[in-house]
């Protein structure tokens, strides 16, 4: 059975919507405000989100926003104001998968949901090659995301794709030619210290310490690795 949370802080519609989700055979959870939204968000369990913008406490845009940071990509459906075509906006921008204007019609609502569904079980699940974690460092390849300690680091197209390879390829060291000729491509003229100008850009955006590496790691005289103990 499908679990659905509903995070909206007016009662009445609340109520009716808990109703109208039940009674199609759905399990419901509940929350009247964004804090305690927030937290059933997170839960495993949940499998979609219907998530009111304006609440008290925390926003909507705030609770998608923090989930997606966080890693969580259970499928939010937004409700919006009528008319309000930046709320829409920015609901998808923060990661929302759709959204619906008030007033709406439950079977409108409903049928979104389905589709929804109708995508998820249609879509194959992340394996654990699609996200790498180790050290606080979050790699989610799919969505070309890099996370230290939660927070999202910008990485340029190079700094990324050697980030990528050596964690494909973690359980040996990689020599500077390798990284050039499959992050580079050997079309492309740059030297070996090319490397190193990228590893040390990187280490200084995902290491604690960059002058005490723990995640990319030098072998002297051959290459590098990703450490992932």
């Amino acid at each position: 059975m499908k679990k659905i949370l509903i995070i909206e802080d007016e009662e009445l519609i609340r109520m009716a919507l808990e109703d109208d989700f039940r009674l199609e055979g759905y399990e419901v959870d509940i929350a009247g405000d964004g804090i305690k939204g927030y937290e059933k968000a997170k839960e495993p369990d949940i499998d979609l989100i219907i998530l009111d913008i304006m609440l008290p406490e925390m926003n909507g845009f705030d609770i998608c926003r923090n989930l997606r940071m966080n890693g969580i990509k259970t499928p939010v459906i937004m409700l919006t104001a009528k008319g309000q075509e930046i709320d829409r906006v920015l609901g998808l921008e923060m990661g929302a998968d759709d959204y619906v204007t008030k007033p709406f019609s439950p079977r409108e609502l409903q049928a979104r949901v389905r589709a929804i569904f109708r995508r998820m079980d249609s879509t194959p699940k992340d394996s654990e090659e699609d996200i790498f974690s180790s050290k606080g460092l979050k790699v989610d390849f799919l969505q070309y995301e890099c996370y230290k300690n939660e927070l999202l680091i910008k990485l340029t197209k190079y700094e990324f794709g050697l980030l990528k390879y050596l964690i494909k390829n973690r359980k040996r060291v990689i020599d500077r030619d390798e990284l050039l000729d499959k992050v580079w491509g050997d079309d492309v003229i740059v030297t070996p210290r090319t490397i190193d100008t990228h590893i040390a850009n990187l280490r200084k955006k995902i290491e604690d310490d960059p002058s005490d590496p723990k995640l990319i790691l030098n072998v002297r005289g051959v290459g590098y690795k990703i450490s992932s103990g």
